[in-house]
C-alpha cells in the first residue's frame, strides 16, 4: 500500500480537515504513517492566520525536501495553500500539488497526476462541499472534532479567513447528528462542534440552539463543546440551550480582541465594549460556574495608550480564566493593510503592551485558580502529560488537570480534588471514579 503522512498546523478546523484527508486517502488504498521519512506522499496542512505561521511552514518545507524519498509527492493543503495558490508552485519547485480547503475530494487524482510529472493548484471555492461521504480517520479516541459550518461572513478588518475559507455555509443538522451518532458508537464520549463563527450556524431550518440540543441528546455523548463563537450570535435561544442541555459543557471561548469600542469599530467586530460585557453577564447569569476564555490582539493599527488600557481594564472586569494573546500580524488582502501608515504601532510599543497584557491575564488566572484549590470536580483523562508519570485531563469548564494514572486511564472519567496549581494548570488527586469507559478502538 502507498503511504501518506500529513503534518498539521493551525486551528482545530485544520486538525479536522487532516482527519478528512486521511480518511479519503485511506479509502483510496493509502496507509497513514507517523513520520515523513519514507512516505510516498507528504502533505503539509497549513494555517494563514498570521505571518509567522506561514514562515514556519516555508521553513518546514525546506526541511522536508531534504528527507523525501525519491519519487515522493510533496503537497501543501489548507489555508496557506488557498491564499497563495499557484504562487507556491512558482516559488517552490519541489511542491507538486497545492490544495485549498474545498478541494480535498480531488486529492487522489492530483496525487496520481503528480506521479506523472504534473503540478497543479486546486483552490476554487465549493459552497456545497461538506465532505458528507468522507469517513474521517480520527486522531484521538477521547474526543471528536465535528465541523458544522465552513467559511465566515463577518469580514473583520484584520482577518484572512473569508479569503481562505470562503463565505459562511452550514451543514444540515441531520448530517451533524448522524456523524455524532457514528462517533458515539465508536466509544467517543466528547464532541467539539467547529465553525469560524459557530453560533451563527443555520441550515435554513435549524439554528445553533437546535443543534446543541440535538447533538446533546445523542446516546453515549457526555460532553459537547464548540469553538469559536461570535459575541453577536448569542441569542436567548442559544444561551437557553446551553443552560438546559446537560451534555453541553460549562465553558465558552468568547473572542474579545480589544476592550476599546473605538478599536473594535476599526476591527469591524460589530459590537462595543458594553455589548461584550453584557454578553458575558448574560452567559454567566444563565450558566453557573461558567469557564470563560478569550482571544486578544495588541498593536492593531491606530491603537493608543488609552485604548490599550481599556483592554486591560476589561480583562480586569471580566476576569477571564485564560486568554490567547497575539501581536497584530498584517495579512495581505485584508482591509487592515490599507490603513494609514502613520497608524502603525512601533514594535517596541507592541512588545511592551503584549508583556503587560500577558502579565495581567496570567495574574487573574492564577488568582482564580488558587481560589479553587480543594474543589472536587469531574475530569476526562485525555492523554499522557509531557512530564513524569502524570496524565492530562480536562474538566467540563476546560481546566487542565494533571492526574496520576496509567495508559488505561485515557478515556476514563474521574472525580478529583484540585490539590495544586502552577497558576495555569492544576494537579488533581482522584477521590472517586464516577464512570469508566474504555478508550475507543
Amino acid at each position: 500500500m502507498p503511504s501518506v503522512y500529513i503534518e498539521t498546523y493551525g486551528c482545530q478546523m485544520n486538525v479536522s480537515d487532516s482527519e478528512l484527508m486521511y480518511g479519503k486517502l485511506r479509502a483510496e488504498g493509502y496507509e497513514s504513517v507517523d513520520v515523513p521519512h519514507g512516505a510516498d506522499v507528504v502533505l503539509v496542512n497549513t494555517c494563514a492566520i498570521r505571518e509567522n505561521a506561514e514562515q514556519r511552514v516555508i521553513g518546514r518545507l525546506g526541511e522536508l525536501r531534504r528527507d523525501l524519498k525519491p519519487g515522493a509527492i510533496l503537497g501543501v493543503t489548507g489555508c496557506m495553500a488557498q491564499r497563495l495558490g499557484a504562487r507556491l508552485l512558482e516559488t517552490d519547485t519541489r511542491v507538486q500539488i497545492v490544495v485549498g480547503p474545498d478541494a480535498y475530494r480531488m486529492l487522489p487524482a492530483l496525487i496520481d497526476g503528480a506521479r506523472q510529472g504534473e503540478r497543479f493548484s486546486a483552490t476554487d471555492f465549493d459552497l456545497e462541499e461538506h465532505y458528507e461521504d468522507f469517513t474521517a480517520r480520527r486522531f484521538e479516541g477521547v474526543k471528536a472534532w465535528i465541523p458544522v459550518q465552513r467559511g465566515c461572513d463577518y469580514r473583520c478588518t484584520y482577518c484572512i479567513v473569508p479569503t481562505t475559507r470562503g463565505p459562511e455555509r452550514s451543514r444540515r443538522l441531520a448530517d451533524v447528528v448522524r456523524e455524532t451518532r457514528d462517533v458515539a458508537e465508536q466509544g467517543i464520549t466528547e464532541v467539539v462542534l467547529l465553525g469560524q463563527t459557530v453560533n451563527s450556524y443555520h441550515d435554513g431550518t435549524h439554528d445553533f440552539a437546535d443543534l446543541l440540543r440535538a447533538v446533546g441528546a445523542v446516546e453515549g455523548i457526555r460532553r459537547v463543546r464548540y469553538t469559536s463563537p461570535h459575541p453577536n450570535d448569542f441569542s436567548d435561544r442559544v444561551i437557553a440551550a446551553m443552560a438546559e442541555t446537560p451534555a453541553v459543557c460549562e465553558h465558552v471561548h468568547l473572542p474579545m480582541q480589544s476592550g476599546s469600542t473605538a478599536m473594535l469599530k476599526r476591527m469591524l467586530r460589530r459590537y462595543s465594549r458594553e455589548d461584550y460585557l453584557a454578553c458575558v453577564e448574560r452567559l454567566r447569569a444563565a450558566i453557573p460556574g461558567l469557564g470563560l476564555t478569550t482571544d486578544i490582539i495588541v498593536g492593531f493599527p491606530g491603537e493608543t495608550d488609552g485604548e490599550f488600557e481599556e483592554t486591560l481594564s476589561l480583562c480586569r472586569a471580566v476576569r477571564f480564566d485564560d486568554a490567547f494573546t497575539f501581536k497584530f500580524s498584517a495579512r495581505e488582502g485584508t482591509p487592515a493593510t490599507r490603513m494609514p501608515p502613520e497608524w502603525t504601532v512601533p514594535d517596541a510599543v507592541v512588545d511592551a503592551r503584549y508583556d503587560a497584557l500577558v502579565a495581567t491575564v496570567r495574574g487573574i488566572s492564577r488568582e482564580r485558580n488558587m481560589a479553587r484549590l480543594g474543589q472536587r470536580l469531574e475530569v476526562l483523562v485525555e492523554k499522557e502529560a509531557r512530564k513524569g508519570d502524570l496524565y492530562q485531563a480536562r474538566s467540563r469548564d476546560f481546566k487542565t488537570v494533571l492526574v496520576p494514572g496509567t495508559a488505561d486511564s485515557i478515556g476514563r472519567y474521574l472525580h478529583v480534588e484540585l490539590s495544586g496549581t502552577t497558576g495555569a494548570t492544576f494537579t488533581g488527586t482522584p477521590v472517586a471514579e464516577r464512570h469508566a469507559l474504555p478508550m475507543a478502538g
